[in-house]
């Protein structure tokens, strides 16, 4: 999956930090960069844009007025050095307000913002009631994600996950092909947004399990290799409708 995006900025060295940092953005695809709100409509006019990195200060058109003048907007992520439109910006309904200088930390988060609302906007799309029999393309299924690790985003494909363990602030996501988990700093609620709507399930306050990868369950624990994960109480029936088991 990509996102198509633009950039719109009248100062070249922030164009060229943005373009910079949607190169490391697997999952992004730079179309065009604009220098001016009046570039920005021509290149909204002949290309497919998803998302829409726009400064704020631009002479002739602020970027808070191109956004409230287009009757079809992308989604916008507020690149600015000025604070003040940040109350504005919300009424806007942009994903995220990014302050000059962006790091690529903090623009990797705001651009997994802008993913999570595209998957969520289409989700929707493709289940509504004119369309109940719509079957997923393998696009759409997502069986892949990315996570942050250590500066880097690793690619997690979801069918070699075996289980995942929340950790306060991170999470390790444990592989079928690696000795050791990938850790990653995250909540377990948010790696579980990111996992296909079926195939996986929260057993634990702390675990996740890919149920496929289930060996065996004793004494209220899951066996997958090695690792022995606890059910909890208020999990037990769930899991045992989902694996089908009944006395």
């Amino acid at each position: 999956m990509k996102l198509t995006c633009i950039i719109v900025d009248d100062e070249s060295l922030a164009r060229k930090m943005l373009e910079d940092n949607i190169r490391q953005i697997p999952f992004l695809e730079l179309v065009r960069t604009c220098k001016n709100a009046f570039e920005a409509m021509e290149a909204l006019q002949t290309n497919k844009v998803d998302l829409m990195f726009l400064d704020i200060q631009m002479p002739g058109m602020l970027g808070t007025q191109l956004l409230q003048s287009l009757p079809d907007k992308p989604m916008v992520i507020f690149v600015t050095a000025y604070s003040n439109y940040a109350v504005e910006s919300y009424d806007l309904d942009v994903i995220d307000y990014l302050m000059k200088p962006v790091s690529l930390e903090r623009f990797t988060k705001a651009a997994f913002k802008a993913l999570d609302e595209y998957r969520k906007r289409h989700a929707l799309e493709h289940n509504t009631p004119s369309s109940p029999s719509h079957q997923k393309t393998p696009e759409e299924q997502l069986d892949f994600f990315f996570v942050n690790v250590e500066y880097s985003l690793v690619k997690i494909e979801t069918k070699n996950i075996t289980y995942i363990e929340g950790m306060k602030d991170y999470v390790k996501i444990y592989l079928e092909h690696l000795k050791r988990p990938v850790l990653t700093k995250s909540t377990l609620k948010g790696i579980e947004e990111k996992l296909p709507p079926t195939g996986f399930m929260r057993v634990h306050k702390s675990y996740i399990v890919n149920l496929s990868k289930i060996e065996s369950i004793r004494n209220r624990e899951i066996k997958i290799g090695e690792a022995e994960i606890p059910i909890g109480e208020s999990n037990w029936e769930e899991l045992m409708k989902a694996l089908q088991y009944s006395k």
